[in-house]
């Protein structure tokens, strides 16, 4: 009797499971002890990499639960691609509906923000303009242009301060978060995600250029936000992270 898939990999993610009936080792006889060492060792590297990938979290809820949390997602969320690096994708709308941590309500948004360190630092590379055309352009053709930007950016915004909490459990040294909340930007100017803290208005005005819109308008929704919105700033992060990467005139 053969096992369909679906019952192989529900059984191989829940050490409660019955081994499934059928199920052969390579000389024919039932797989017995050997498949529940294979589905130890699955777990365990399932787990391990939820750790690799989520460290901050591991260490604000500890060990044994961060352990016990693991074993309980995996069996929920199978890996869906085969690198290891990507697994956990859904660990922050996890952790929002996961009652015994319910108390912690900034953990899902830590969460975030590491699986956005993450998918910065695997993102695809690209080339970035070089700065001096910004300087060279009229003020009406810059304000009229779009720009594209790095496939690496992440732009996070959260009620929580989420940046100050990650800082304070990954960075020796770094100050307790002060409780307020906190948008993040991160660029990679190189190899490895840089985190910037933003304020809202600059949320906005990077929203609008993500959104497709010209300069000018993006700036107009920053200024909307904080008349006090310094664009001349948010372009230095852009520039300075290697962040833009095409600049779209009516003229190109």
């Amino acid at each position: 009797m053969s096992v369909s898939q679906s019952d192989f990999h529900a059984a191989l993610l829940d050490s409660a499971a019955p081994v499934p009936s059928g199920l052969r080792d390579g000389n024919g006889r039932a797989a017995g002890n050997r498949f529940s060492v294979y589905r130890n060792n699955v777990a365990v590297s399932l787990t391990e990499a939820l750790e690799v990938n989520f460290p901050a979290v591991r260490k604000l809820i500890g060990e044994k639960k961060f352990r016990a949390m693991a074993g309980i997602f995996l069996r929920q969320h199978p890996p869906e691609a085969p690198m290891i690096s990507q697994y956990g994708t859904e660990m922050p709308d996890f952790l929002k509906t996961f009652q015994p941590l319910a108390h912690i309500g900034y953990l899902p948004d830590v969460a975030r923000l590491e699986l956005a360190l993450r998918q910065s630092y695997h993102a695809a590379d690209a080339t970035p303009v070089d700065p001096a055309i910004l300087g060279t352009m009229a003020p009406e053709a810059l304000m009229g242009a779009h720009l594209d930007l790095a496939p690496a950016l992440r732009l996070l915004r959260s009620d929580w301060p989420v940046h100050g909490i990650w800082s304070y459990k990954m960075e020796p040294g770094a100050p307790k978060a002060v409780h307020e909340p906190q948008n993040v930007l991160i660029l990679r100017p190189d190899f490895d995600p840089r985190m910037t803290v933003i304020s809202n208005a600059a949320v906005a005005f990077l929203q609008g250029l993500l959104d497709g819109t010209s300069l000018g308008t993006a700036h107009d929704r920053g200024i909307a936000v904080d008349p006090d919105f310094d664009l001349a700033h948010i372009l230095g992060l852009l520039i300075g992270g290697k962040a833009i990467t095409n600049i779209i005139t009516g003229e190109s």
